[in-house]
């Protein structure tokens, strides 16, 4: 049973998602503020954090910060309240896999879970090496873990899982409806700026120097290639 670990403070709002949740086969462990939540999410095992911006005694993006600069990457969706573009924005940044806007419906919710779920969930077993290393970039495939220069990256899950792809894809041509589609999972976004931002968002991470990037290439008018 999939263990997620929520962390609202709108007790009514937790007791309603975690029956709905509950009947759906998930097992829900919940938290109503910033420093339990923190704890939890650094102390135990979740498939995924449905984390509220907006908590008593910190925010919602301090813990999705901490959590990624620890290299953990467990897939974390935000909730937010109407109108809170710039969190949005921010949580995505910090690595945030998504988001949901207060309001929304059960069914929304269950969906944005599935869609996430299948977008970070990790290749088979064999597909990659176990280790990964390029200069001063060290990926360790079986703890999910990026380091830099011995430091550990915060990643997102899907900024991990496109570093992935393209690494199990290093040297070949990869074009920005080939990533939209195997690393978000489907090809209904608005736009393939998303790729691009997501890329310059990795590069910030992984790179030396992001301007002139030795690892991410861009391939103009095609798409991005990975360099070892």
């Amino acid at each position: 049973m999939p263990r997620l670990l929520l962390v609202e403070d709108e007790v009514g709002l937790v007791m309603t998602l975690t029956d709905r949740l509950e009947s759906e086969g998930f097992t829900v462990e919940s938290a109503t503020d910033a420093t339990v939540g923190l704890q939890r999410a650094l102390g135990e095992t979740f498939d995924m954090i449905l984390l509220d911006v907006m908590l008593p005694g910190g925010s919602g993006l301090d813990i999705c910060r901490s959590i990624r600069e620890k290299g953990i990457q467990t897939p974390v969706l935000m909730l937010t309240a109407r109108g809170q573009v710039v969190d949005r924005v921010v949580g995505l940044k910090l690595g945030a896999d998504d988001y949901l806007v207060k309001p929304f419906e059960m069914a929304e919710l269950l969906a944005r879970i599935e869609a996430v779920s299948r977008r970070t969930r990790p290749a088979p077993a064999g597909a990659t090496p176990e280790v990964f290393e390029a200069g001063n970039l060290h990926v360790d495939f079986r703890r999910a873990e990026v380091s830099k220069d011995g430091t550990v990256v915060g990643l997102s899950a899907r900024e991990y899982k496109l570093l992935r792809y393209f690494i199990e894809h290093r040297g070949a041509t990869l074009s920005r409806d080939e990533l939209l589609n195997e690393v978000w999972g489907y090809n209904s976004m608005p736009s393939t700026r998303t790729v691009d931002v997501h890329v310059a968002w990795l590069r910030q991470k992984i790179e030396d120097n992001p301007r002139h990037p030795v690892h991410i290439l861009t391939v103009h008018g095609l798409g991005y290639k990975f360099s070892d």
